[in-house]
């Protein structure tokens, strides 16, 4: 989600090959389950299923505010947030808002920029919840249109990036799902990473992007599984995840807290000029378990 630099990419798994078996039911969104149904070798640690219609959650959410990463083109605020029947509604609206920051004649980006035309929510857990190992579930509709960039995201709770560590469990962007992680390399800001693109034109099914999917991570101190709707997508072996700094730290077996946010534009998300707006990222629930102690 953060780089804006030439990558070393790890390719773990084909992604053409992958496909070929990730095909969802034609005209059926992916089922909400009931966490009763998990695995007993789940047990559920933590959850939010938005079911209070209003802000979300303040004992589970913060915000990120402003322009914050990526030259991207939207205002971070809260107020772009908001849970209704059942669900967490990120909406990203064409509008434009001052810039406080505001430094004519400078060039760092988020502080040349006097006003913004776009404003959206990004919500962190930082702060409140952190988890280290576990499955993260998260059952969602992403709007697929030109300029959208919407992640279910990972930061370590040390170090800045790349060496604090990232992990995408879902991102897209420019008709491509992607499932990443990213650790640091021997330069300050420059990642190493395992990026894993998936086109949704090999998922065979023109409704993918009107319908619910539920993504999930299984993570463990050897390694790291993205599903979605039950197929895998990537696998990312944590023996090959430290940082190459002198430190050598491996951020990937960190804790790490979670981030729902929705960009428009920026270094990766497209052009929004043609998208109509508003454009919603819809969040049925998001869950954290922890493997069960066992009887």
């Amino acid at each position: 989600m953060r780089s804006t630099s030439p990558l070393r990419v790890l390719l773990l798994l084909a992604p053409a090959v992958v496909l070929s078996a990730c095909q969802p039911q034609a005209g059926r969104d992916a089922p909400p389950a009931d966490h009763r149904d998990e695995s007993p070798e789940w047990e559920l640690v933590w959850a939010d299923e938005f079911d209070v219609d209003g802000p979300p959650n303040p004992s589970n959410w913060t915000y990120e505010i402003g322009f914050v990463r990526n030259e991207e083109l939207q205002w971070y605020q809260p107020e772009n947030a908001t849970c209704e029947n059942g669900r967490l509604v990120i909406t990203a609206r064409r509008e434009r808002v001052a810039n406080p920051h505001h430094q004519p004649g400078v060039t760092e980006w988020a502080k040349s920029r006097a006003h913004a035309d776009y404003t959206s929510a990004s919500l962190m857990t930082k702060g409140l919840h952190q988890w280290r190992y576990g499955r993260f579930e998260m059952r969602a509709r992403i709007d697929t249109r030109a300029g959208l960039w919407p992640v279910f995201w990972t930061l370590g709770v040390s170090g800045d990036w790349p060496h604090c560590g990232e992990i995408d469990i879902m991102e897209y962007y420019r008709g491509t799902l992607l499932a990443n992680a990213f650790w640091g390399s021997n330069q300050k800001w420059v990642p190493v990473s395992s990026i894993n693109r998936f086109p949704l034109d090999r998922f065979h099914d023109a409704a993918w992007s009107t319908r619910f999917h539920v993504w999930r991570m299984d993570w463990d101190e050897q390694r790291i599984q993205i599903f979605i709707d039950g197929t895998p997508l990537c696998e990312i072996d944590l023996n090959q995840t430290r940082n190459e700094d002198q430190a050598g730290e491996n951020p990937l077996r960190q804790p790490h807290y979670l981030l729902l946010s929705l960009a428009v534009g920026g270094t990766q998300g497209g052009d929004p000029a043609l998208t109509e707006f508003p454009a919603n990222f819809e969040v049925d629930y998001v869950r954290v378990f922890r493997r069960s102690a066992g009887p």
